[in-house]
């Protein structure tokens, strides 16, 4: 029994042997398994983010998060058309008879939004604003949704993008403006009590409009992307639009403001190849076709590019924008490329980077240009466009940079973070929103302190008010704050010295426009919360 017993007991010790190491082997898997599901969280479309960039937004910043909610209800104040849930309780339908009788076609141009203070729809910056709206929703729609603002964000878009559709009735045709602008401004009226005659411009293969072509094919190209998983007939639609818009725009070049002259005096282009790029640019996100890609670098970089040159992003300048845009590709990659479509796409990204170096106040090849508060400042009619322009790229290539892990930005030998472009930004941000020496809000209902005397008929009429063309005019000279508060929007903006003239017909500094606030809704999104950027909008 004695050697038997033994043997029992060498059994049952190799039995808990074989035990012990089973169960190491189980909690060396579940180990290996959470480390692995731990990776798995890090990574992003494919990839991962970059060091202390979280996959889903952070927390809030409610300064932005109230200040962005107000910007994208100005869209709301500027459209035109039959009015659907309409936020603001001032403003009614107008401008239901727009296109009718156009040129022979009965065309609906209803919709769309008035560009600024007056009634005139202007394509080429209506177009702008639409490309914009698509261009954050696509960088930061997760971010927007956090703040319960993508919703209002894609309405709007679509508002603009129904509007450009019916502008485009035939390929080689497109109308790019509803009223005449001489005529408008001899009056001041509610857009919903306006009594002036309301003709349209159209551009043709006799009359070409390369710029607003392929701004709006870049509007269309950007806005398909957007629609794209939510409503996939509507961005196929737009698509189409934008294809053949690209082909008639490039087909037939001519400056609009040659072919109208009439526009110079409001909207004039200083030129259409920065607006084929951008078009280009979008066309290849929106399709990757290669042949897109190779429009922007090996066929038409060299011609239309600036490579190397300082340039500030505008409704009339897409170089920078361009610059940006398609360093995304450069940053994470694309499909297989040419050599020389590399090298052209390394020449975009150096450009952006030229570009990011003058925004950077520390930087040594810092711009001059902005005031001694630190606000960009180039001209000054509606300033505040390059301020938000310029914080708006420097925003995405800051994210571009930390999703990437791209760690430093090089400028003539000194060297910056991520970090450091978004904290311009957000200096950029905060003087709008208060911290300058007017010690006031540009934006309309932001804060304590804002413009009371904004440049804008609607805003400035009551609503129970009867006034024709002319009378109308008593309200614009009135002492009085405006009647009608138009919460979100953001006014032209100060001096190069810093101060503001709050009165009404100061239209250069009091008067606000849509593609301003896209600019400033976009830069607000970027900075309200903090994600990794989606690495291929597709």
């Amino acid at each position: 029994m004695g050697v038997e017993n033994q043997k029992k007991e060498e059994d049952q010790t190799k039995s808990k042997g074989w035990l012990w190491w089973l169960i190491v082997l189980v909690l060396a898997s579940m180990v290996f398994a959470a480390a692995v599901l731990t990776l798995l969280k890090n990574f992003k479309h494919s990839n991962p983010s970059g060091p202390g960039v979280p996959d889903h937004p952070g927390p809030i910043v409610a300064e932005y998060a109230n200040a962005l909610g107000m910007a994208m209800q100005f869209f709301d104040i500027q459209k035109s058309g039959k009015l659907v849930d309409d936020r603001v309780w001032w403003r009614g339908d107008s401008g239901l008879q727009d296109g009718i009788g156009s040129d022979g076609m009965d065309l609906d141009l209803s919709k769309g939004m008035y560009d600024a203070g007056d009634l005139v729809k202007f394509g080429f910056p209506m177009a702008f604003t639409a490309t914009i709206l698509s261009w954050a929703i696509l960088e930061y729609g997760d971010q927007m949704n956090s703040v319960n603002q993508l919703g209002y964000a894609q309405d709007s878009l679509k508002w603009i993008t129904d509007y450009l559709i019916n502008a485009h009735p035939s390929p080689n045709v497109l109308f790019i403006q509803v009223g005449d602008p001489s005529l408008d401004h001899k009056c001041w009226q509610r857009p919903e009590a306006m009594t002036e005659k309301r003709p349209t411009i159209q551009i043709n293969t006799t009359f070409q409009g390369t710029e607003v072509a392929a701004e709006t094919a870049a509007a269309m190209a950007s806005a398909s992307l957007v629609f794209k998983k939510i409503n996939s007939s509507y961005s196929n639609l737009l698509l189409i639009h934008a294809q053949q818009l690209f082909t008639f725009a490039d087909t037939y070049r001519g400056s609009y403001s040659v072919s109208f002259p009439q526009v110079q005096e409001f909207y004039n282009s200083t030129g259409y190849g920065d607006e084929l790029l951008w078009a280009a640019a979008w066309l290849y996100h929106a399709t990757r076709d290669e042949s897109y890609l190779s429009y922007v670098t090996e066929i038409n970089g060299q011609a239309f590019a600036n490579w190397g040159s300082l340039s500030w992003f505008s409704w009339d300048d897409k170089h920078a924008g361009t610059q940006v845009l398609l360093s995304r590709i450069n940053f994470f990659g694309g499909k297989e490329m040419t050599v020389t479509e590399n090298v052209d796409l390394q020449m975009y990204r150096k450009t952006a980077e030229i570009i990011m170096c003058g925004l950077l106040p520390d930087s040594p090849t810092s711009t001059s240009s902005r005031t001694q508060n630190g606000l960009i400042w180039v001209i000054e009619w509606h300033s505040l466009q390059h301020s938000m322009a310029s914080a708006f790229l420097a925003v995405l290539y800051s994210d571009y940079m930390l999703t990437s892990q791209t760690e430093m930005l090089y400028c003539d030998g000194k060297s910056f973070k991520p970090e450091d472009l978004r904290k311009f930004a957000m200096s950029q941000v905060d003087y709008v929103l208060g911290q300058n020496p007017m010690e006031m809000s540009y934006v309309v209902g932001y804060g304590s302190n804002f413009p009371q005397y904004v440049h804008h008929r609607g805003s400035s009429i009551p609503v129970d008010a009867e006034t024709g063309c002319k009378d109308g005019f008593k309200w614009l000279y009135s002492p009085k704050p405006n009647p009608n508060e138009a919460i979100g929007a953001l006014v032209g903006g100060p001096f190069f010295n810093d101060t503001y003239n709050d009165v009404r017909n100061n239209s250069m500094q009091t008067e606000p426009s849509t593609y301003n606030n896209a600019l400033f809704v976009a830069l607000l999104s970027g900075l309200v919360t903090t994600s990794s950027v989606v690495q291929s909008f597709s």
